[in-house]
């Protein structure tokens, strides 16, 4: 067959083989590559199905898939070193050691090539099927605890960068405000020095347009970043 089944990845592989993504899209996000792994794991096993009742088609559509599947993981175990320490704690504690999710993967994994090789060697394939079958919820189960780990984080990351994001925009509407009254102040100044205080008025009035804007500014971006973290 062209399309020989796929090695098992797993976490002792370093540097993982990553299916390339075409320029016109944009790579798949953590959260969005451990969702669709959950929708793979059902294609491969249908497609397998349907492999071992004699469709020889889908024996190399359910290689291209699990390769997939394959590689989409080993990026994901990949990731882990690329999270601040906290995150990378949360992943590992949800995929490592004996109660881990790692374990049913894997074990998924190997079950799927042996199963995808015995129907390329035409062996027997009633006991690897009966067993990837009878396994598809604790496997679901698993990729669904790996996609809301993912998520909880990326929510985690997004409420600190809006939370950065507002104590900025409070520090810059803050000086704009005080720009106002130093601007303020100035006009005072200018209105009293007569004819002498014409020019400085001028900047005064110009400097006060510039902080009436950044304060409209800052009020709309600290109602975005507001509504955002609050969506």
């Amino acid at each position: 067959m062209p399309n020989s089944v796929p090695v098992v990845a797993t976490r002792s592989v370093s540097a993982p083989a990553v299916v390339a993504t075409p320029s016109s899209q944009a790579p798949l996000s953590d959260l969005n590559l451990a969702a669709r792994q959950r929708m793979l794991s059902q294609r491969v096993v249908m497609q397998t199905l349907l492999a071992a009742s004699g469709d020889k088609p889908q024996l190399a559509s359910a290689c291209k898939t699990f390769q997939l599947f394959c590689d989409s993981e080993a990026q994901l175990l990949a990731t882990l070193s690329h999270y601040d320490e906290a995150s990378a704690r949360q992943l590992r504690t949800v995929y490592e050691g004996p109660q881990g999710i790692g374990v049913t993967i894997e074990t998924f994994m190997d079950r799927m090539r042996r199963t995808l090789e015995a129907i390329e060697r035409g062996g027997q394939v009633q006991p690897l099927l009966s067993d990837i079958v009878g396994s598809t919820d604790e496997v679901l189960d698993a990729l669904n605890k790996a996609t809301s780990t993912f998520d909880a984080i990326a929510k985690s990351k997004s409420e600190r960068l809006f939370k950065e994001l507002g104590t900025i925009v409070s520090d810059i509407h803050t000086i704009a405000r005080e720009a106002k009254i130093v601007s303020f102040n100035a006009q005072v100044i200018a209105a009293r020095a007569g004819n002498h205080g014409r020019e400085f008025a001028v900047v005064a009035n110009v400097l006060s347009g510039i902080s009436t804007e950044i304060d409209g500014l800052t009020k709309k971006a600290l109602h975005l970043a507001d509504r955002k973290q609050h969506a």
